[in-house]
């Protein structure tokens, strides 16, 4: 595309708002309410608490409100609870971070860096635009639609979802040009802000990718969040193969929902997208051969896939019992394998001769979300010391009691997904993760559930959040292109989301994850 045609870009990257009244005005509320509402429960009698779990309600109230209201950013929160935990005496130093050192980090950690050992050698790119360029695709409209969905998706299941968003969103922007093009030489002009399929086609790159994110442990921080509460809280191991069983059912269904709702609401207009091959095939000339590089990423990136999914086919083939399995999950746990697959990026050379290895120093430290891993660090710290206090039981027993004393697992599943959806929808998914995980476990455990279903509910319902540009990353970036009005996010959105909870979320943690657990 020439440069005239790259303007658009910049043009809409303008128009984002960087902080909003209603923003600005979020953050003053939570900076006054979160320590006046944190005082109030302080000076509340509790008997049924402990001094110790009563003043981690305190601090857990504080913590919780300037997540939602985020007036100093969240990972500075999630560093501010542990630290007053230790200066009122909840716990000692050690207990109160130990969880920042739990194994669950190093497997986020280390699927950062290999992430980003794809982006900077063009994995990426080659994985989209292959997918792009089947000959199934072709230049119809609806197989464009589905391809950039796929493409989306399955990156996503490995790349973080606003990596993902940001490599597609120039991809269908190109597209959507390209259609633009073809009509104004038929002598037909269109405004690609009111046109039907660029809305479409935006928000299918939005939705993709976060529906991509639920099919792995690491695809999104939801998921390694909740993993890792199951571990401190309930001290039970669920492994990457098993998530993958039950993340690749989830996403499928949710896909088909949302290609179904967005290809009928914002159906194409013509049949065909002259220069639509063109396009895709310029792109893939445009990466040339298969270097070095990249063959070394590949194999980086295989070998820690092959390694995760190996006690998932060694349960199947001798038992969970089986003395094999314990010595390879003892040897090779998930977070050890995704730092071997992050440390090859170091050793495998490109260029021997001047020193020079697949990824350096400087590019991986780039792809690490330190702040998520922060949050997740003190989510979990939260987490633990919820339950070595009896905190997380006393409210989980409120919660039973508020169901009637003696809810189903239905009922107990459906609500915590529900409320992880609307929380993700108004805050950052992770911190509505942080937020509602400790709690989910500790009602399932006081009702006599297991809290595995219930922890993969929450999780999953807290990738759904497709109503507003605030609600993921992957929303806020395609809502900047200006062919997304705020109503039909809000509305497809909706039907998304609740057909996925209702259709999707419920019965996956209900029936498919207790057959997986009960099997693997």
């Amino acid at each position: 595309m020439n440069d005239a045609k790259n303007e658009p870009l910049e043009e809409v990257e303008a128009q984002v708002p960087q902080d909003s009244v209603f923003d600005r005005r979020r953050r003053l509320i939570g900076a006054v309410s979160g320590p006046v509402c944190a005082l109030l429960v302080w000076f509340t009698p509790i008997g049924a608490l402990s001094p110790e779990a009563h003043k981690l309600l305190a601090i857990m109230t504080l913590v919780c409100l300037w997540w939602i209201c985020e007036p100093v950013p969240i990972p500075v929160t999630s560093l501010i609870g542990p630290t007053l935990c230790v200066l009122l005496d909840v716990v000692k130093m050690k207990e109160a971070f130990a969880a920042f050192a739990n194994p669950t980090i190093f497997l986020f950690l280390g699927g950062f860096i290999i992430a980003k050992g794809m982006m900077v050698n063009g994995i990426d790119k080659r994985i989209a635009y292959g997918i792009m360029s089947m000959k199934w695709v072709g230049d119809n409209p609806r197989r464009i639609f589905l391809a950039i969905g796929l493409a989306c998706m399955l990156c996503s299941g490995w790349i973080s979802n606003t990596a993902t968003a940001a490599m597609m969103f120039p991809i269908a922007l190109g597209l959507l040009y390209a259609i633009k093009d073809m009509m104004a030489a038929k002598g037909k002009i269109i405004d690609l802000a009111n046109y039907k399929y660029a809305t479409g086609l935006m928000l299918m790159t939005a939705y993709a990718c976060s529906i991509g994110g639920v099919l792995t442990p690491i695809g999104t921080p939801p998921n390694i969040i909740m993993l890792g509460f199951l571990s401190e809280m309930s001290n039970i191991h669920v492994g990457f193969f098993q998530w993958m069983v039950w993340g690749f059912v989830a996403m499928v269904i949710y896909f088909v929902i949302a290609y179904i709702v967005l290809s009928r609401m914002f159906p194409a207009d013509v049949k065909h997208i002259e220069g639509a091959n063109e396009f895709i095939a310029e792109k893939i000339k445009g990466l040339g051969k298969w270097t070095r590089a990249q063959k070394n990423t590949m194999f980086a990136f295989l070998v820690a896939v092959v390694l995760w999914i190996t006690p998932g086919f060694l349960n199947i083939a001798f038992g969970s019992d089986s003395e094999i399995l314990k010595v390879y999950n003892r040897v090779l746990p998930e977070g050890a394998v995704a730092m071997i697959g992050a440390l090859l990026l170091f050793f495998l050379p490109v260029d021997l001769k001047h020193n020079k290895m697949t990824i350096t120093w400087k590019q991986a430290v780039e792809g690490v979300e330190w702040g998520t891993l922060l949050l997740f660090g003190g989510g979990l710290a939260m987490g633990g010391m919820m339950y070595t206090t009896g905190l997380s039981g006393w409210i989980g027993d409120q919660i039973v009691s508020g169901m009637g004393g003696n809810p189903s697992e239905l009922l107990l599943i459906a609500v915590f997904c529900v409320m992880s959806l609307l929380l993700s929808e108004l805050t950052s998914h992770t911190a509505a993760t942080n937020m509602i995980g400790p709690l989910a476990i500790g009602a399932a455990l006081s009702a006599g559930f297991s809290p595995v279903p219930v922890a993969v509910g929450v999780a999953l319902s807290a990738s759904l959040g497709f109503m507003l540009p605030v609600s993921t990353p992957p929303n806020a970036i395609v809502y900047a292109s200006g062919y997304i009005p705020i109503t039909k996010m809000i509305k497809t959105g909706v039907y998304i989301d609740f057909i996925g909870i209702a259709c999707v979320t419920i019965p996956v943690a209900l029936f498919i994850v207790k057959m997986v657990m009960g099997i693997l």
